[in-house]
Order: structure tokens, then C-alpha cells, then sequence
């Protein structure tokens, strides 16, 4: 079989994968997933071919600090998001140990009770050793899941450190889950969790504390409000890929991060957080400062997309050379930073062979 003849049945096993996805096959799309995490051959393939598939799904992030209970609180969104008769998925992330490579998987255990509900999706990504609370692979993961018929997905990272915020990159909506008595109030300073957050919910709100963690975050909101407007007007606002406090439009546009208490354990607040973030989903979507976020957040997928793909082909194409840099970088024969400035010449002379030939 000729390499074309190859190419073509390779894609039409993909198209095939993909045209079962969209028919909402729960098998072909944990084929999918697994497809895209892994990276296996024809992968991009399959995300083309899903593609025009995509953008009808809400992703909400849920993020916050370890022990802040996010992931029995995700599962009482899940639960409410299907008695309102919405598909669900959820995107659960879990660390990876760094001695066995393997990911314990925790969050699938807690959410046990949706197992056997045909309208719900759970995948489990282990980070492989990603930072910013996410994998590599978890945006196409979530193309995927879109592409699948799922009205809400759910992302729930680990559990975040001081710039571990991916999240907000790659989420419609951001909930940052914070409890009390676990220090979040002085680590949520420490982190800029104000400039990612959308919603906040406050766990275990039957905990002592609690009243004294939602003051400090309504002082962090205000204080958070004023500092942006203040350095905006100096010229020395965040970047569009990471400010996420008070949005300042046309009248009526403004979106101030609104407070739940919770005690995700017994369910009890779900319902107010449920509307909270639903009214940020509505924000998004109808006012021009909502789209001017939807805007960033496509120019950020683009971006990252296109350095994973240059990254990958970099490789690919050098091969064995890098090893042989690296090896050279590491006897002091060569500096690192001329060592990549020769391996990106070499790469660049491979593209325009391919051009000209």
C-alpha cells in the first residue's frame, strides 16, 4: 500500500471515529479521548474532523486549593446540571506520581453515583507532569466531549498552588473553591485567585471561620476592584490572559465576582451557585464585554495550539540532533542558548526544503 493509500484509510477511520462521536456514542468518545491524551497517531485528524462539531458547550473550571472540597462539590453540580435535564462531563484531573507515573484517580471515586447515568461523561487525565493545574492534552479533550453533546463540561484541576491557573485559559467560567481553616485566605492573596475567579464558593461553610473567609474575600473583591481600575488608568493593567476581576464595559456590563457559601457534603447552597454561575454564563454570552473574554479565549486556544504543533513538528524533524545537542550542552561544549538558536536554524532550513521542494 502506497503512503497516500495509507494517509487516506488513516482519515477515514478517524472521519469514522469522529462521525460517531457527534451521534453521541459514549464508546467512540472515550476512544476519542483516550486518542487525543495519548497523542496517537492521527489525532489531529480526528480533531479536525470533530471540529465544526464544536462551541455548543458551557466549560465551567473549578479550581481552588487542595482540601477545599471541590470535587464532591463538582458532583453536586453534576447532579443538578441533570436534573435540569442537561449532559454532562466532567474533565477530572489528577496528579500524577512522580514515581510510578501512574494518577490515583480519586475524583472518579467520589462521583460513583453517576456512573450508570448514559448522560453523563467522566474522563480522568493524569497530569504526566504538567504544571498550571491541567494536562497537555485537557483543551482537545474537552473538543471532544463537546463534539459529544455535552451542554455543560466540567474541569476540576488539582489542587492549585500560586500560579497554577491554567484554567482560566481554557474555562468559560471560573470557580474558585475555597474553604476555611485551611489558610486559603492568605494563599488566595499570595496567588492573584481574585484575577481568576468568575464565582467564589466557600465550602464547608459550616466550619468556624467561614463568615471570616467570605469577609476577606468581599474585601479582596473590593480592593481587587480598584487596584485593576487604578493600574489600568497608569497603563499597567494585567495581561488579557490573565485579568479576570471587575470587567469594565457599557453600563450595565460590569461583573463582580459573586460569593456562595456551600457545604458541598450536604448540598446545601448548590442551588444559589448553580444561578451564580449560570448569570456569568448569561453575562458571557450577551453583553460585549462577556464577548470580548469569549474573543481572548479563542486567540488563546489558537496560540496555544499552534506551539504545541510547532513544538511537536520541531522534534519530529530534528530527531536524533537533539540528542546529540543536548549532549554537547551538557560536556560545556555548547551554551544552551546557542544550542537553540542552531536547532531552530536547522529546523527553519528543513521548512523551506519542504517549501521549495
Amino acid at each position: 500500500m502506497t503512503l497516500r493509500a495509507r494517509a487516506a484509510t488513516l482519515l477515514s477511520v478517524e472521519e469514522e471515529l469522529a462521525r460517531r462521536v457527534v451521534q453521541g456514542e459514549v464508546r467512540a468518545a472515550a476512544r476519542a479521548c483516550r486518542a487525543v491524551d495519548d497523542r496517537l497517531t492521527g489525532y489531529r485528524e480526528l480533531l479536525k474532523a470533530l471540529h465544526p462539531h464544536t462551541g455548543k458547550a458551557w466549560v465551567l473550571g473549578v479550581t481552588g486549593n487542595p482540601g477545599a472540597g471541590k470535587s464532591t462539590l463538582t458532583d453536586r453540580l453534576v447532579q443538578r446540571f441533570r436534573a435540569g435535564g442537561e449532559r454532562v462531563a466532567v474533565v477530572a484531573i489528577d496528579p500524577t506520581s512522580p514515581f510510578s507515573g501512574g494518577a490515583i484517580l480519586g475524583d472518579r471515586i467520589r462521583m460513583q453515583r453517576h456512573f450508570e447515568d448514559p448522560g453523563v461523561f467522566i474522563r480522568s487525565l493524569a497530569t504526566r507532569g504538567a504544571l498550571g493545574g491541567l494536562t497537555r492534552s485537557a483543551r482537545d479533550v474537552v473538543s471532544v466531549l463537546d463534539a459529544w453533546g455535552a451542554a455543560v463540561v466540567i474541569v476540576e484541576t488539582v489542587g492549585v498552588g500560586q500560579d497554577e491557573l491554567e484554567i482560566t485559559r481554557a474555562a468559560h467560567t471560573t470557580l474558585v473553591v475555597v474553604a476555611p481553616g485551611l489558610g486559603d485566605e492568605i494563599q488566595a492573596i499570595k496567588a492573584g485567585i481574585l484575577e481568576c475567579a468568575d464565582v467564589f464558593a466557600v465550602n464547608k461553610a459550616d466550619r468556624d471561620g467561614a463568615e471570616a473567609a467570605v469577609a476577606d474575600l468581599e474585601l479582596m473583591i473590593a480592593l481587587g476592584g480598584e487596584a485593576f481600575t487604578s493600574a489600568a488608568k497608569r497603563g499597567r493593567g494585567h495581561t488579557a490572559a490573565t485579568v479576570r476581576p471587575v470587567v469594565v464595559g457599557g453600563a450595565g456590563e460590569e461583573w463582580t465576582p459573586p460569593i456562595t457559601r456551600t457545604v458541598s457534603t450536604r448540598g446545601e447552597g448548590v442551588g444559589d451557585l448553580v444561578a451564580h454561575l449560570c448569570a456569568h454564563r448569561d453575562w458571557l454570552f450577551e453583553t460585549e464585554a462577556g464577548k470580548r473574554r469569549l474573543s481572548e479565549r479563542a486567540l488563546q486556544s489558537l496560540v496555544q495550539s499552534f506551539r504545541d504543533t510547532v513544538s511537536e513538528e520541531a522534534v519530529r524533524r530534528l530527531g536524533d540532533r537533539l540528542e546529540r545537542t543536548a549532549e554537547r550542552v551538557r560536556d560545556h561544549e555548547l551554551d544552551p542558548y546557542t544550542a537553540s538558536e542552531e536547532l531552530l536554524e536547522l529546523f527553519a532550513r528543513a521548512l523551506r526544503d519542504d517549501a521549495s521542494g
